[in-house]
């Protein structure tokens, strides 16, 4: 018999916990997990599922009003109705069947769910506070998923209803007829589409000196033409929400983000609080095991999923998920559960972060994977080699132009000596799925003369891609 209860605990029933624990058991570990609130996490209750299943609602609802579009198609129909509550349920009820589908993989797996506040109680000692009390645990492994919560900056004020965060809107329990969101990141961009989709006003409040501060400096632009101009969205930028007030009318204060002179008072019916996440790594008992949170609450992990203190990994303890601070993202998450898996069973393997994309699912979409050029020319300059890049456009590619859906571009970023890809960037229609491609050329480290010669089926989109490989192929 084992001296320990089971071979891994794991603290979180997230995205990174489930495919932990589903990779676990593959390789025949004994596995428990500890989920206090809803399985699944924030993705798939309060994140990526219910989103999606906005936007892929209030994008029909935007298609179908295109007139134009549909006219130029040969199509031509009356006016769009839609129904706010049913939108809301379609969202409601994927979220409780994926949740299910989650529970009962487990179940079906033998993966031991136990509900309770799980943290940390000595040396691979585990504490579980639930309905009927505490309760200590052992394993041989523990490993901590606790993800991560909406960041309400200073000054802001959540009443749940009229100012609120990500949590509430993907509820979609009312549409005001005029919302200000805080934030032009990808929670923020994708709300703007659901709402103004949907028939509302929206005012997007960035306190940097440009939206989309994350994404490539080129596709922002883009982005800002095609996402935000033609539609019923106002900017401010390099602008702080200073206060806001919940009521009718939310009150806000915004000023100058540098100088913090007043600008005005912004009265708006809601408010939607898109400023990013923080980490849920309160209350997890690390100082039974002598680690220490960063400066911003993340617990510090190396490239195997180790949780490590002063540089060096604390045994038999891994963390993953968005508490690590690497990148917020549910597939992240997800596959760095598996890396830990790999090496807790003595197959050691590393994450390769610059082959994990990530996508915005606005209307056309965007997506990326690797550098940004601004961060491939930095990259350059230390290590000594020059950056290129190059781009192909949606409207020179058949599919593009008989879906009648031709804004958006592809972009290449890649090293003029040896054509390695650095980095792709899309926006364009369908660009979350055309990124994969990308991504896998980036995760075998491949060169643009490799891929130059790849044969993609035509006609598809994917020959946005074949194209700027091409191109770039010549200019290498």
């Amino acid at each position: 018999m084992s001296e320990f209860d089971y071979d891994l605990i794991i603290i979180g029933a997230g995205v990174g916990g489930h495919g932990a624990a589903l990779h676990a058991v593959k390789c025949g570990l004994k596995t428990a997990i500890i989920e206090a609130k809803d399985m699944g996490g924030t993705c798939v209750n309060r994140g990526c599922i219910p989103s999606k299943a906005l936007l892929a609602a209030s994008g029909r609802v935007r298609e179908l009003a295109d007139s134009d579009h549909l006219k130029s198609l040969g199509i031509a129909i009356g006016g769009v109705n839609f129904d706010r509550p049913t939108i809301a349920d379609h969202a409601n009820n994927l979220v409780s069947k994926i949740r299910g589908d989650l529970t009962n993989s487990l179940k079906r797996l033998k993966v031991d769910t136990i509900h309770g506040w799980g943290k940390i109680a000595g040396q691979q000692k585990v504490s579980v506070i639930g309905d009927s009390g505490e309760k200590i645990y052992t394993a041989k492994d523990i490993m901590l998923c606790p993800g991560s919560v909406p960041f309400v900056p200073p000054g802001i004020e959540i009443d749940h209803k009229t100012v609120f965060t990500s949590d509430e809107a993907v509820r979609l329990e009312t549409l005001p007829k005029w919302i200000a969101i805080i934030g032009s990141g990808y929670i923020g961009l994708e709300f703007s589409d659901i709402y103004t989709a949907l028939g509302c006003e929206v005012t997007m409040i960035e306190a940097l000196d440009s939206l989309m501060p994350g994404f490539d400096p080129e596709i922002s632009k883009i982005a800002e033409r095609v996402l935000i101009k033609p539609r019923d969205i106002e900017t401010y930028v390099g602008v702080l929400a200073k206060s806001i007030k919940p009521g009718n009318p939310v009150a806000i204060e915004l000023v100058d983000a540098k100088s913090k002179e007043a600008i005005e008072i912004l009265e708006v019916d809601a408010c939607l609080v898109a400023t990013g996440r923080i980490p849920a790594t309160k209350n997890l008992g690390l100082e039974f095991v002598g680690v220490e949170l960063d400066k911003r609450g993340f617990i510090a992990v190396n490239d195997k999923m180790q949780v490590i203190q002063d540089g060096e990994p604390v045994p038999h303890l891994w963390a993953v998920g968005d508490a690590t601070g690497k990148m917020m993202l549910a597939h992240a998450a997800s596959g760095q559960g598996v890396i830990a898996i790999e090496n807790i069973c003595n197959r050691p393997k590393t994450i390769d972060y610059r082959s994990i994309p990530a996508a915005a699912f606005t209307h056309p979409e965007i997506s990326y994977v690797g550098l940004t050029e601004p961060q491939a020319e930095a990259l350059g300059q230390e290590e000594g080699y020059k950056v290129a890049s190059v781009k192909t456009y949606f409207k020179g590619n058949s599919k593009a132009l008989a879906e009648g859906e031709t804004e958006g571009i592809a972009k290449v970023v890649y090293r003029q000596d040896t054509g390695e890809l650095l980095g792709v960037h899309i926006i364009g229609i369908h660009a979350s799925d055309l990124i994969q491609e990308a991504a896998n050329a980036i995760a075998e480290r491949k060169s643009v003369h490799e891929l130059a010669f790849r044969i993609h089926t035509h006609p598809t989109l994917s020959e946005v891609l074949d194209e700027a490989y091409k191109r770039a192929e010549v200019a290498a």
